[in-house]
């Protein structure tokens, strides 16, 4: 989910305007809630790395230009559609052989130095793909592939797009599993997919969205072929859920905030780092315009 802004519905010219005491703001609705946060684990995210990156991508309208498509985003999008589209064959087709076809039929090429990078990019992830598929059984269907989950709670209104949920057996039945496709940085671990705020609150989703038991998440790296995993507790899911309305509650009263006057830029503050080289709005910052840009295959390139 990615930001928009409520737009004014007309009214028709013939009709007469409702009696005064008809208007809701004489209906005393003082004590209703206040209206629920709209939210994805991007969005939560990109106000948690750095809130002017977020103002920038879902407050200010129109928005500022964004910089070039990186390469390893390029790249990640193929092998997850690639394996998206691994799952959507007959069991009968799901064969080494077939992934060729798919991942070409995904590809993205945008962000690339080169076509000989590009090449040597799609090699490496076909390689990944036929390394990892060999892991699998071609006759296991998940319970979800790229499956949408959703929940509201008192502060916000989450959905966002699972990878993968496997339905695999437990002490007391089926448990469900989260499982997310990684194609970036190496070293991943435990500790990684225990602090995942996006899989603990997909975990969260999927079990009221399913009924089902769903603790264990993990993030699968293709490139090292390793699985780092985590079980949560009620207690750990309800803590990631609690981060997470404090962020939306921090990001409503900023939005607030700039709504009724205040600075945008107080309201939003930069947060400088190593990510500003990355970043989508580094020309539109102050701050990370004084940062030196990554080229976009500079990811790629790196990992070669």
């Amino acid at each position: 989910m990615r930001g928009s802004s409520p737009s004014g519905r007309p009214t028709a010219g013939t009709r007469a305007p409702r009696p005064r005491a008809e208007q809701p703001e004489q209906l005393g609705f003082e004590g209703m809630p206040e209206r629920l946060f709209v939210c994805t684990p991007s969005k939560l995210g990109a106000y948690e790395d750095c809130p002017r990156r977020y103002r920038y991508a879902y407050v200010d309208r129109p928005a500022p230009p964004k910089g070039p498509t990186w390469a390893h985003n390029s790249l990640g999008a193929s092998v997850h559609t690639a394996l998206k589209n691994w799952y959507a064959l007959p069991a009968d087709r799901r064969r080494p052989e077939a992934l060729p076809a798919l991942l070409k039929g995904t590809w993205v090429r945008e962000g690339y130095r080169d076509d000989e990078q590009e090449r040597a990019a799609y090699r490496r992830a076909l390689g990944w793909l036929e390394s990892y598929v060999a892991t699998l059984d071609p006759a296991e269907d998940p319970l979800g592939v790229e499956r949408v989950v959703a929940v509201k709670t008192g502060v916000l209104a989450f959905n966002g797009r699972a990878d993968r949920i496997d339905s695999r057996p437990g002490p007391d039945g089926p448990e469900l599993v989260i499982v997310d496709y990684k194609t970036g940085r190496t070293g991943l671990d435990a500790d990684d997919a225990r602090g995942s705020q996006a899989l603990a609150l997909y975990a969260y989703a999927a079990e009221r969205t399913f009924r089902r038991p769903c603790r264990r998440v993990e993030l699968h790296h293709l490139p090292t072929g390793t699985v780092a995993g985590h079980e949560h507790t009620a207690d750990s899911l309800a803590r990631q859920l609690d981060r997470a309305e404090a962020t939306a509650r921090d990001i409503m009263a900023a939005e607030r905030a700039v709504a009724e006057g205040a600075d945008p830029d107080e309201s939003f503050p930069t947060v400088a780092g190593p990510r500003c080289g990355w970043c989508d709005y580094r020309r539109s910052c102050p701050t990370g315009a004084q940062t030196p840009g990554k080229e976009p295959w500079s990811a790629v390139a790196a990992a070669t």
